[in-house]
């Protein structure tokens, strides 16, 4: 019978290295194995198209507990709606300064914290915001729709309402003066063509309760945008009347003087702006007169307060500085002096000088209403011509435009001329007793 070898040292390391792996990687894998995803799937409910007779109702915003890959997948997956998608009208702010002001700067915070400073999205999130003021499903001022269900700590419409971004976290100036811009656009007649009359949007990685009861029919960078089925997503539901008694709103003290308890009618007009004016190429300084402009103004595109800001920009920060513009183009001169006829058709005049204190923007108020008269120019007035003998002299009246005429009755259409009257001699007084 054969002796039994015992194992050399070699097989026994081999032995005792299998054992010992057959312990440590399970518990290699397990220590390092990646965490498990917890997938869920959308809850969506069916369908209800709202009957014309009945408002739809406005939710709270809620979202489903999804993955962001989860919704992104399930967003992807639902399908534009079938059919046109028509853009909203055109849409003018109304009110007076500290009311306009008081909407452009809740619409500015509104585009600003949903969309940060993207242009595009900033106008997407605008028309959207129109839309709702237009809709008899939300509140009827620009400050109310942005602001609805912030007095909720979770459930507002824009969560920046109540999650107390406006707090935590400042934007430059630059950005939130930017933001202003887009908002005046949009309160001014800028339409966003590509949501169309949307009233509801959202970012892809998320999926809101809401969305399963709305037709998809926008995208624009990674917010998607929706609006209601049946009648209340047609043109004509957005009839509503929109009121001008913009509320103010606490939390924007800090950045408006206008959400302020007392603001002030000439601080808050200084705040308006006019996008078209902002953007207008600066006219170039008469080469004969330092300090003076003289440019046609387009009264179809910019507003009666966006000439005193396009005549500001023109200035620059000059010491003495004359601003001069007219309507008409055919009207408007190349140089100074000024005509007679330049002066009477003169549409508005800004002059700054400094040394003196002086700071004055006017209108002529014939074309242009102004709240405040003392804004008004004076009525300018062509007087008839006294022949003399070294020709036609002028009668003067405050305000009146010196410009001769060939005989003693004033043009057709021109009101107000004074005539001077005929004043008798008076006698001399004598000495008592003479």
């Amino acid at each position: 019978m054969t002796p039994v070898r015992p194992p050399s040292a070699t097989l026994r390391a081999i032995v005792v290295a299998i054992a010992a792996l057959a312990i440590l990687v399970p518990v290699l894998l397990i220590r390092f194995a990646r965490p498990l995803v917890r997938h869920h799937v959308a809850r969506t409910a069916a369908q209800r198209v709202v009957p014309a007779a009945e408002l739809p109702p406005v939710e709270p915003v809620a979202f489903q507990d999804l993955d962001p890959d989860d919704a992104r997948a399930f967003n992807a997956s639902v399908p534009f709606v079938d059919g046109p998608n028509p853009a909203a009208r055109p849409f003018k702010l109304g009110g007076d300064p500290i009311q306009r002001t008081r909407a452009i700067d809740c619409m500015a915070a509104a585009v600003l914290y949903e969309a940060g400073d993207d242009p595009v999205g900033q106008r997407a999130v605008a028309q959207v915001v129109i839309n709702r003021v237009r809709h008899p499903a939300f509140p009827k001022t620009i400050c109310g729709v942005v602001f609805q269900g912030a007095e909720r700590t979770t459930g507002c419409q824009f969560t920046f309402t109540c999650d107390g971004a406006l707090v935590h976290h400042k934007w430059l100036d630059a950005q939130w003066t930017r933001a202003r811009e887009t908002a005046t656009a949009a309160l001014t007649g800028a339409v966003f063509k590509p949501v169309g009359y949307a009233t509801h949007y959202h970012t892809d990685w998320v999926v809101p309760y809401w969305q399963s009861s709305l037709d998809k029919i926008a995208a624009v960078n990674t917010h998607l945008f929706f609006r209601w089925t049946g009648w209340w997503g047609t043109p004509p539901a957005f009839n509503r009347h929109v009121s001008n008694d913009e509320p103010i709103i606490a939390q924007l003290a800090a950045y408006s003087d206008a959400h302020r308890d007392e603001p002030s009618i000439v601080a808050t007009e200084a705040l308006y702006v006019d996008p078209v004016a902002a953007a207008t190429p600066l006219p170039t300084e008469l080469a004969s007169d330092d300090g003076s402009f003289l440019l046609t103004l387009d009264a179809k595109k910019i507003t009666p307060d966006g000439f005193a800001q396009l005549a500001t920009r023109t200035c620059g920060d000059r010491a003495y500085c004359k601003v001069m513009g007219w309507s008409d183009k055919a009207k408007t001169p190349a140089a100074l002096p000024l005509q007679p006829t330049q002066i009477a058709a003169l549409s508005f005049s800004y002059l700054r000088d400094r040394a003196r204190g002086y700071d004055k923007a006017l209108w002529n108020c014939t074309e242009f209403k102004r709240a405040d008269v003392s804004q008004c120019m004076k009525q300018q007035v062509y007087l008839p011509a006294q022949r003399g003998a070294d020709g036609f002299k002028l009668e003067t009246v405050p305000g009146a435009v010196r410009a001769p005429f060939p005989s003693a009755t004033p043009p057709e259409g021109l009101i107000g001329v004074r005539r001077k009257a005929e004043v008798a001699p008076v006698a001399k007084p004598t000495p008592e007793g003479q």
